[in-house]
């Protein structure tokens, strides 16, 4: 779902965003001011499939387990050291609940082949498990998949929130050929991702089926104020530079600005020159 209708009206999703960032209105767990990871496109590359966190949306999907999961996997989020071989990738995202909160202590237990397409089925390479934090965030250190037979480019991932039923489910990567064969690929489920320093960076943000009170709906800060080179609903590169209230500022991450992300209430997104 878009940011806005076409009538312009701000949908509650943007208005979340918004809180988020600002701390308006936010219990504790909202206090790591997230950057969504589905604002993490390049400025010619359509929006991630992921489904959107708003009111009435549908959980992530689940998907086949397959058959090289393995339990007890170490606690860890970094699955390469410095001689692994692979095109290094990053996976960072959020896990919500259906009110599109953020959701601590999620455990996240990932597994997938290594640049040859093997699984190891002895060991735990290319496996480990994780929890998000207090703002709901995860973040894995891993390589690009390879392919095997049969199969597209995946990740396979299992979460669970405290107390709450197990969520099985694999993550894409977009413009692989072999999703258009692949009889599991589901475009729900593809990442975001971009070239970063000779390796990869993906996106993805999982719904959890966690009921949760969406509570009253916050005013997002106003646009206007202090003035400087800083406007909301410009799309910003990482590197890119602006001025607010004074003070300079440094992009962090690909978005574009909103009412309610000026430089000073969001860190995620922009650091002070």
């Amino acid at each position: 779902m878009d940011n806005e209708t076409g009538t312009g009206h701000v949908t509650r999703k943007a208005v979340l965003r918004a809180a988020f960032a600002a701390g308006i209105a936010a219990p504790a767990v909202l206090m790591g001011v997230p950057a969504l990871a589905r604002t993490l496109t390049t400025a010619d590359a359509p929006p991630a499939l992921t489904p959107a966190c708003d009111d009435g949306d549908d959980p992530t999907p689940p998907q086949t387990e397959g058959p090289y999961f393995k339990p007890n996997s170490p606690l860890r989020t970094s699955l390469v050291d410095a001689g692994t071989p692979g095109v290094r990738l990053t996976v960072s995202g959020y896990v919500f609940g259906l009110a599109c909160k953020p959701l601590s202590g999620v455990l996240l237990d990932f597994w997938q082949a290594d640049t040859n397409g093997a699984y190891d089925n002895s060991g735990f390479r290319f496996r480990g498990h994780q929890f998000t934090d207090a703002g709901g965030a995860f973040r894995l250190t891993t390589i690009v998949p390879g392919l095997y037979p049969g199969r597209t480019r995946h990740i396979h991932v299992k979460l669970q929130a405290p107390g709450r039923p197990v969520l099985t489910t694999q993550l894409y990567f977009p413009n692989e050929p072999r999703n258009n064969t692949d009889t599991i690929f589901d475009p729900r489920l593809l990442m975001t991702v971009r070239d970063a320093g000779g390796g990869r960076e993906a996106a993805f943000d999982f719904v959890l089926n966690v009921p949760q009170d969406p509570g009253p709906t916050p005013t997002p800060t106003p646009t206007g104020g202090p003035g400087g080179t800083w406007a909301a609903g410009t799309a910003y590169r990482a590197g890119d530079t602006v001025t607010y209230g004074g003070p300079g500022y440094v992009c962090l991450q690909a978005h574009t600005a909103q009412a309610g992300w000026e430089p000073p209430n969001v860190p995620a997104l922009w650091r002070v020159r």
